[in-house]
């Protein structure tokens, strides 16, 4: 009896509403506290005295007088690294025009807090308080991470107004919106749309002590796979250096600033769990120099998160298919050379890459019968019934109902059922490679004939 009642005490602690009454939400560190942890801080500040070339790119850019985009933030990173007054005074003056956005906002008046006159910190404060009277709608992650920045940086000037703000921001906007909704097909963030979303997971957990992946476990377990796959194999060459494209709609050329951001995201990813193996992999794939950013808009964010101390693995020793059913994701790559094809399929937009070019794939159901050979995997997009031919293991057909079953019947063996996942693929895998023909159709007694898509890949 004693050790039921011992283990239901013990459940009662781990229920998330006595959690939620555990949880502070005040802030009671020192500044600089967003990113910028004591552990990072020494980090850049020795990346400075070895005089990396992560440090030699940003400093070249920050005394030569580049157009920073991000100006503010590039500066107070400089500030904070060097301790040199010169570099406060610009990011100060930068925040000070009007149309300075809240992150800024806040990076400024939180790292160049000891340089900021009582004028200019009444002025900042001011401004930041003001920003957080409103809360911006709950699928805007770009400004939920605004509001959670600021609120952070006022933390100890405004305790009550903060503690408010990041109470909201956690158990209700977080927690009662964005986390039920993350890895579904509405709200699965790839690329530089990521970053956002990563500033806030090493916000929180800095400052708070609340690790907010606890409320997606799945989901954060295979982000580092996802971002990975949802890259085009074949790197882009610009004029400062060479960038991984995440998937993007195409017919255009790539935004190199969302290409940026999508490295940064990564990167900020392996320093939030360095430990994990998933982020040694993301490691392996991120930190080759080749991909080092060295342009006025990403070398701030290179230089802040990249850490090239740490181990990588091989990321040629993961799986060339991810597939996630609840958010109808699916990528599948040949191999893991830079002139592998590619196929994407996220948020109901099919794509192949083959030679360097985006195509769109058409999925409806008026779309022409198609089977694509990926090396690794089968694609197949036709009417049902089905009666199609494969040498792999993998094979997904696209196209149908969503969360709907199908009926699939390989050559010499029992017919199965299949669910299609919420973006109407069907995953049928078999144990090993083989060459078998499949029948896939809605009815075990079909009445019509088959769509015939015999595809032979040898």
């Amino acid at each position: 009896m004693r050790r039921l009642a011992a283990l239901g005490f013990f459940c009662f602690l781990c229920s998330p509403a006595f959690a939620a009454d555990e949880e502070s939400f005040h802030v009671y560190s020192d500044h600089p506290r967003l990113f910028l942890t004591e552990q990072r801080l020494r980090l850049l500040r020795r990346e400075r005295q070895r005089q990396s070339m992560r440090w030699e790119q940003l400093n070249r850019l920050m005394s030569g007088g580049a157009a920073m985009p991000q100006a503010a933030f590039a500066w107070a990173l400089d500030y904070e690294v060097t301790q040199n007054r010169a570099a406060a005074e610009k990011a100060i003056a930068a925040a000070s025009a009007p149309n300075t956005g809240l992150r800024s906002l806040a990076l400024v008046f939180d790292w160049c807090q000891d340089a900021l006159t009582p004028a200019q910190r009444t002025q900042l404060e001011t401004r930041l308080r003001n920003a957080l009277a409103t809360p911006p709608p709950s699928s805007d992650l770009p400004a939920w991470r605004d509001r959670i920045l600021a609120a952070i940086a006022i933390g100890t000037e405004d305790s009550g107004l903060a503690a408010k703000v990041l109470r909201d921001a956690v158990t209700q906007w977080w927690r009662g919106h964005y986390a039920p909704a993350l890895g579904t097909d509405a709200e699965t963030p790839v690329g530089g749309a990521l970053y956002p979303l990563l500033e806030i997971l090493h916000a929180v957990r800095d400052n708070l002590s609340i690790d907010l992946r606890l409320d997606r476990p799945a989901w954060f377990d295979n982000l580092a796979a996802l971002h990975i796959a949802s890259h085009y194999p074949a790197p882009y060459p610009a004029a400062e250096n060479e960038y991984r494209i995440p998937m993007y709609p195409g017919g255009r050329e790539p935004d190199l600033d969302a290409a940026a951001l999508s490295r940064a995201a990564g990167l900020s990813l392996v320093a939030f769990d360095n430990n994990a193996t998933s982020s040694q992999y993301l490691q392996g794939w991120l930190i080759m120099d080749r991909y080092m950013l060295r342009g006025p808009f990403g070398a701030p964010y290179e230089f802040l998160w990249a850490n090239p101390y740490q181990p990588g693995l091989s990321y040629m020793h993961l799986p060339l298919v991810f597939h996630d059913p609840k958010a109808g994701t699916l990528f599948v790559r040949g191999s893991w050379e830079d002139d592998s094809p590619w196929f994407g399929l996220l948020h109901g937009r099919a794509q192949l890459f083959t030679n360097g070019a985006i195509t769109a794939l058409e999925t409806g159901p008026a779309a022409p019968p198609a089977v694509y050979d990926l090396g690794s995997a089968t694609i197949i997009r036709a009417p049902l019934p089905i009666h199609a031919a494969t040498n792999y293991a993998n094979v997904f057909v696209i196209g149908l109902r969503p969360t709907t079953d199908y009926l699939v019947e390989p050559d010499g063996e029992e017919m199965r059922e299949a669910l299609t996942d919420s973006g109407g693929t069907l995953d049928v895998r078999f144990p090993r490679p083989r060459r078998t023909r499949v029948l896939i159709h809605e009815s075990p007694f079909p009445t019509e004939p088959s769509q015939d898509l015999a595809h032979d890949s040898r």
